[in-house]
């Protein structure tokens, strides 16, 4: 029987929004396995490596150039019969490396009813019927728009932007502010609806804007940014200075001129991860990646709907209408790691401050460990678990072992890991990093994993 550890071939993808050349972590990583003829273009943009068995862009076995779909498809046992009596014959995650060099688009993914409906009445722009839960981890430092802010704080912005103001109208404005004025922060149920129905209101306004209205708010707002500088937005707010907000903005509109997204930037959490830091995203959440390289772990989709920061095709009312208008500080968002309980750790991994934690959102499709292991030598063993993982290696040098199978690992190169086996990884450097994707469904028990 083959032992289940297989050398991924990935590819990857090149997109307006990627970084140029070699300071993509994508193209890197990608050039570690390369695919036939690949190599990397200074001039090229290249933003995402897809780890896993999506068609779009499938993983290979690197010495055989069979898909990983093919391969799980032909031995069940690689996934477990709980993962396809539950999923299909199909990894349920799809795992990637994005390299933002610019705005990706503002945009949503559908729940698993809107996707379905999406896919069938426009297959070529909803290519899945499936959800899309996503989880970002920063492997640099990351600035993005995730999810809508406090209400106080868009009030905030509509007396302190007269051109988010105009372009919203002053009539919508003014209902919106008289409504959520004083039970913006109200736990009853009933005000909670009254206020998502009033950011609805405003926001739909907004995105329906015309485009010679917004062209002429554009203006407006860059003019102000230029000349307010630490003034902007009345000075900005305690997350957010007006310095920041100003050159936020000027950023925005050398990528994007006159574009919508440079005001719905005063709707959504402006937020920034540093390396390690992570946020969850679920299905109908607003947001737009800005700029870095992160690990990004999702339900297997290729579902976007996307309404502004992009050439490519725009869905404005579904946008609208598909929102939760949840509103909440950025903190909210953000994961917090615990420590990997299913791992063990040899004597040199302990001295030298190694260890592994785990991320894991309130879904069952995936979780996402990383490991640092800080001195040569030092070993991290995973027990086995009834689910399949992807590895991936962002730092240092080391091996992966299944049973006697022993691999090399280095910067970009990706193993597929099957159900039911051990791995042990081992460092040959002081500092050797790798992010682990994997499905385990949970027990009955709340929050319990399913173990062997």
């Amino acid at each position: 029987m083959q032992i289940p550890l297989i050398r991924l071939q990935c590819g990857v993808n090149s997109y307006d929004w990627g970084k140029i050349g070699k300071e993509s972590a994508a193209a890197k990583f990608a050039a570690a396995t390369p695919a036939d003829n690949f190599s990397i273009q200074e001039d090229k943009p290249y933003a995402e490596l897809w780890m896993g068995t999506h068609p779009s862009n499938p993983s290979r076995d690197l010495t055989t150039k069979r898909t990983l779909l093919d391969l799980v498809q032909d031995n069940q046992a690689l996934l477990s019969q709980d993962i396809t009596s539950r999923f299909g014959q199909k990894l349920p995650f799809l795992f990637k490396v994005l390299s933002i060099g610019k705005a990706l688009s503002i945009q949503a993914h559908p729940n698993k009813k809107l996707a379905e409906q999406l896919h069938a009445r426009d297959s070529k722009n909803y290519p899945d019927d499936n959800h899309k839960p996503e989880m970002t981890i920063a492997i640099t430092p990351f600035d993005g728009l995730c999810g809508f802010r406090p209400l106080a704080e868009i009030s905030h912005f509509f007396e302190t932007v007269p051109s988010l103001r105009k372009l919203v109208g002053e009539k919508e404005a003014e209902e919106y502010q008289a409504a959520v004025k004083g039970q913006d922060t109200s736990d009853r149920k009933e005000d909670e609806e009254k206020n998502k129905k009033a950011l609805q209101k405003a926001f739909g306004s907004l995105m329906n804007a015309k485009k010679e209205d917004i062209e002429a708010a554009s203006k407006a707002l860059v003019e102000s940014a230029k000349k307010e500088g630490a003034d902007f937005a009345g000075g900005g707010l305690p997350s957010t200075s007006g310095k920041e907000l100003a050159d936020l903005v000027l950023r925005l509109d050398s990528q994007f001129p006159a574009d919508i997204g440079l005001f719905v930037l005063f709707f959504l959490n402006y937020v920034k991860l540093e390396v390690g830091e992570a946020m969850f995203l679920k299905a109908d959440d607003i947001h737009a990646y800005l700029s870095g390289d992160i690990i990004e772990c999702m339900a297997a989709s290729d579902n976007v709907v996307r309404a502004g920061f992009t050439p490519k095709f725009k869905d404005v009312d579904t946008l609208i209408s598909m929102l939760t208008y949840s509103y909440a500080p950025i903190s909210e968002q953000k994961m917090v790691p615990v420590d990997y309980p299913y791992v063990t750790l040899n004597a040199s991994a302990y001295s030298s401050g190694s260890g592994a934690i785990l991320y894991d959102p309130p879904i069952d499709e995936f979780s996402v460990v990383k490991t640092d292991l800080k001195k040569k030598g030092a070993k991290a063993t995973f027990e086995r678990i009834a689910g399949p993982s992807i590895f991936i290696c962002t730092s240092g040098e080391g091996t992966i072992a299944v049973g006697p199978k022993v691999e090399e690992v280095k910067p970009g190169y990706v193993y597929f890991v099957g159900a039911t086996a051990e791995v042990v990884l081992e460092s040959e450097t002081e500092d050797f990093t790798t992010f682990k994707a994997f499905c385990e469904l949970r027990g009955k028990e709340e929050g319990e994993k399913e173990k062997l």
